[in-house]
């Protein structure tokens, strides 16, 4: 996995709450247990017509919007606990969605594969999304060190579990930690087991 330190990017407004995983990714495309293919059907009912055109109305179909950060609104990652939904985001792009707050288990799924959930206060986040609205080209800038995100002359900071930060700095998974600390192991047996 890559890895997260500093990250600049454009983003995408959602300014809806209570997004749920299935709207995230639909369960009838919970097809397959491997994680690549799913963003194709990111937000499919919202994207697109029962008659598969596209609807021009959804954000993610804006031409004036681009980038890999998602500024959802309250409550992002609500309803089943399905892995799919951070899988469906990361394959599709985002590295960070930031709304003001998330479900648990969509947190955990989030920083399990790469995608940094930060959860912000509600007034920095309707700063953000009409920053982002007046002008699709702002800016927002993280900084995973100092858990610090901005845009413009606003600033704020969020909380993320030591551990999980670690991986992502390092560009780990829960194996490649373990693996990262074979050798002490291996030194701990030597001294323990007989």
């Amino acid at each position: 996995m890559s890895t997260f330190n500093t990250f600049t990017s454009t983003a995408f407004p959602l300014a809806v709450e209570n997004i749920d995983t299935d709207q995230i990714i639909p369960a009838r495309f919970l097809k397959a247990t491997d994680r690549e293919g799913f963003g194709e059907n990111l937000f499919r009912d919202w994207r697109y017509h029962k008659d598969g055109s596209e609807n021009t109305d959804f954000v993610l179909n804006h031409q004036q919007y681009s980038g890999s950060i998602l500024v959802a609104g309250h409550n992002f990652g609500c309803g089943s606990s399905r892995e799919h939904a951070a899988w469906a985001l990361k394959d599709f792009g985002f590295n960070v969605i930031i709304s003001s707050f998330y479900a648990d288990i969509f947190k955990g799924n989030a920083l399990n594969n790469h995608v940094l959930p930060i959860q912000v206060a509600p007034e920095y986040l309707n700063s953000l999304l009409q920053a982002i609205q007046k002008n699709p080209s702002t800016e927002i800038e993280v900084n995973l060190e100092a858990q610090t995100v901005s845009f413009g002359t606003h600033n704020a900071t969020f909380d993320i579990d030591p551990y999980k930060k670690m991986c992502l700095q390092k560009g780990y998974d829960d194996i490649d930690f373990l693996v990262s600390k074979l050798s002490k192991i291996e030194a701990f047996e030597q001294q323990h087991i007989y």
